[in-house]
């Protein structure tokens, strides 16, 4: 029999898909006919594509950025999420995938497996606090870790939020005198005023009166030049991200415009805003990935993100659609240490998964654990992995790859396009070796500079599982 909380959080799901369909069904035409959505746009790129991701939340630590997404599931036709990931750039193009961060599993007082929506990870005083909201008036949930890659706890064992059936999406803004505020809400916003731990709050919750023009979900507050910026999922349906500002963290908030337009290939959307390395970003995500292979609708979504450009008066400029070529490389990708196979610009065809090797091949005898392993596989003929802007500085002499053989098949390693001249090519020359691990390497052609390069695979079916590559520099010749 179900719960309470499931019944609610079933009937908010419901009210939730009959109220965008029948938005999108009477108000699509007149976007499109306004202009509003932009019809026609071309493929874009989303930045994930080896799974379906959404609600993008990113964070700047120790000159990486962090971004944590929630996890449409391979199958899901409405809302299927049941954990969060977690993926990492120094360069803002090349996206390393650290794979399942936290879950539903981590809260023992969640009552199902499948709500996993928007969270926040924010650093404080050496700890790492990731909110996670539980839809159907179940609350919003925090937990903890030394580390941005977990492993994160509960410290509570209990919701840090359950005030009603719009407990969703949580944000967080620390202002400079160190209050910290948590904002959140669908259709309303909300905010409170988190404790110093993170993981309380002090007064009461309030519900923002002057609820932005627009909005409809999914806020996220920032501050910049003592002005206060909140950007959310607007406009439904389709959703842009617009946003307002003010100059106190509790408002009022005035309506400036939209950052990105809506469109029929954004039906829902969750804003991600950082600053990086002097320039400023913008996340949201999309359907383009799934678009890219049915005309049918269901909740499977991308990530997306670019440059965001803040004028003079600190307004932000408009942008149509996420561009197609995506914001420009902060740093080029050195080749001559291992790099993770599960990191691109851009890939086809290809998934990771997740696997522990044990010594052993038994469940009850699996002997000592030899590695934890996030790794790259469903590959075969004509799949390639892109990862852009590495640097051969002076010449590369050979390159390593570890793989685990299925039917095996050869990597043709290219440079700057799909069918770009053919730098190296590795022999996976072994069959029937799935699970185990083995190293191959290839002399590399002459090479120098900065190339994009393109891991290209060659065989029949299912050729091999992918860990990790490298290269290794060229040597001086002798005289």
């Amino acid at each position: 029999m179900a719960t309470v909380f499931q019944l609610n959080y079933r009937i908010m799901n419901l009210k939730i898909k009959i109220q965008k369909v029948l938005v999108t069904f009477v108000l699509s035409p007149i976007f499109i006919i306004n202009g509003n959505a932009q019809e026609n746009i071309p493929p874009q790129h989303p930045i994930i594509q080896t799974k379906y991701t959404a609600d993008p939340a990113p964070m700047v630590h120790n000159d990486t950025v962090f971004l944590y997404t929630s996890h449409d599931e391979d199958d899901a036709m409405g809302f299927k999420m049941k954990d969060w990931l977690l993926y990492y750039s120094t360069d803002m193009v090349n996206w390393t995938e650290h794979g399942v961060v936290a879950s539903l599993d981590n809260f023992d007082w969640v009552p199902y497996d499948n709500g996993a929506w928007a969270v926040q990870c924010v650093e404080r005083n050496g700890k790492f606090y990731l909110y996670c909201p539980m839809p159907g008036g179940v609350g919003i949930g925090v937990l903890v870790a030394d580390s941005p890659y977990g492993p994160f706890k509960d410290p509570l064992g209990k919701p840090l939020i359950r005030n009603s059936n719009h407990d969703i999406d949580p944000t967080i803004l620390i202002d400079d005198d160190g209050q910290a505020y948590m904002y959140w809400g669908n259709p309303k916003v909300y905010y409170v005023k988190l404790n110093e731990d993170m993981i309380s709050f002090s007064g009461e919750i309030i519900q923002e009166p002057t609820t932005p023009e627009n909005y409809q979900e999914g806020p996220w507050v920032w501050k910049r030049n003592g002005l206060y910026y909140m950007a959310y999922a607007s406009t439904c349906c389709p959703e842009g991200i617009g946003y307002a500002m003010s100059n106190s963290p509790t408002g009022p908030w005035k309506y400036k415009g939209m950052i990105v337009d809506a469109s029929e290939k954004t039906r829902g959307n969750h804003p991600g805003i950082v600053e990086y390395k002097g320039k400023w970003y913008c996340f949201g995500h999309s359907y383009d990935l799934l678009k890219k292979i049915t005309p049918k609708f269901y909740e499977r979504r991308s990530v997306d993100m670019d440059e965001m450009v803040y004028n003079p008066d600190g307004t932000i400029q408009n942008r149509h659609y996420w561009s197609v070529e995506g914001p420009e490389q902060v740093e080029p990708l050195n080749p001559f240490k291992r790099v993770e196979a599960e990191t691109m610009a851009w890939s086809e065809g290809v998934k990771t998964r997740s696997e522990t090797e044990w010594e052993g091949n038994f469940d009850w005898d699996r002997g000592k654990k030899i590695a934890d392993r996030l790794f790259v596989t469903d590959i075969n003929h004509g799949d390639y992995i892109k990862v852009k802007g590495v640097d051969f500085s002076d010449g590369a002499e050979s390159v390593e790859v570890s793989v685990s053989p299925i039917y095996g098949g050869k990597i043709e390693i290219r440079a700057d396009k799909i069918n770009g001249p053919v730098i190296a090519t590795v022999d996976v020359n072994i069959t029937r070796q799935a699970g185990i691990w083995s190293t191959f390497t290839a002399p590399v052609n002459d090479i120098t500079g900065i190339h994009d390069v393109y891991f290209v695979f060659k065989g029949e079916k299912d050729l091999f599982y992918f860990d990790w590559w490298q290269f290794y520099p060229a040597r001086e010749s002798e005289e």
